[in-house]
């Protein structure tokens, strides 16, 4: 079965962290391919600034056709509030799934709606995040001491400072933002105006 990563998120906007992060899960965990999970209407989360199409395309336009990049618009698509556990339930059975998190995610993955479910269906990737320690709650800790046969991997990844609240921010009152967005999505915010 191929190993497709799925990087789920708000990427509002996708930036070059993100893209960072999807190329080295691909090597660093061995995957055929990484796939961009925009959220609808992520629960845990303030509303979001960019709309769910606006998102959606600036992923589109960031991966730019690269094979080893997709983009899955099923929460978008199914709408409403975003929980992780329906789109993992959604997944077709034809590959084996890891769900690639930050260690800021991690530390509270055992608030995340129905997580068993989520974790019995997928094993656990987590990336290194600027000041969030590595280190799994315990909960989680002694759910997966008890099931062998998921895996918490992880992810060598050089931390990157780069966040999408800074690059909104800098986009609000019209600061540069070179070097922290693809160019191409640059040019799309500006096109369309987005976070003014």
């Amino acid at each position: 079965m191929p190993r497709v990563g799925l990087l789920g998120g708000s990427f509002d906007p996708i930036h070059v962290a993100h893209l960072a992060l999807a190329h080295a899960a691909l090597v660093g965990l061995d995957l055929n391919q990484v796939q961009f999970i925009p959220a609808a209407n992520p629960w845990q989360r303030a509303p979001l600034a960019a709309s769910p199409e606006h998102r959606l395309r600036m992923i589109e336009i960031a991966i730019d056709g690269d094979p080893d990049l997709g983009v899955d618009a099923i929460e978008i698509e199914r709408g409403g509030a975003t929980y992780t556990v329906d789109t993992i339930l959604a997944l077709p059975p034809i590959a084996h799934y890891v769900w690639i998190l930050g260690a800021d995610q991690l530390a509270n993955f055992c608030t995340w709606h129905r997580w068993q479910d989520i974790v019995q269906r997928v094993d656990l990737a987590v990336a290194v995040r600027p000041g969030s320690p590595l280190a799994p709650p315990a909960e989680l800790q002694d759910w997966l001491a008890a099931h062998p046969e998921r895996q918490l991997a992880t992810l060598p990844f050089t931390p990157m400072d780069v966040s999408a609240s800074e690059i909104r921010a800098r986009l609000a009152r019209g600061a540069p933002t070179e070097g922290l967005l693809p160019p191409k999505v640059a040019d799309y915010i500006a096109a369309h105006d987005l976070y003014r």
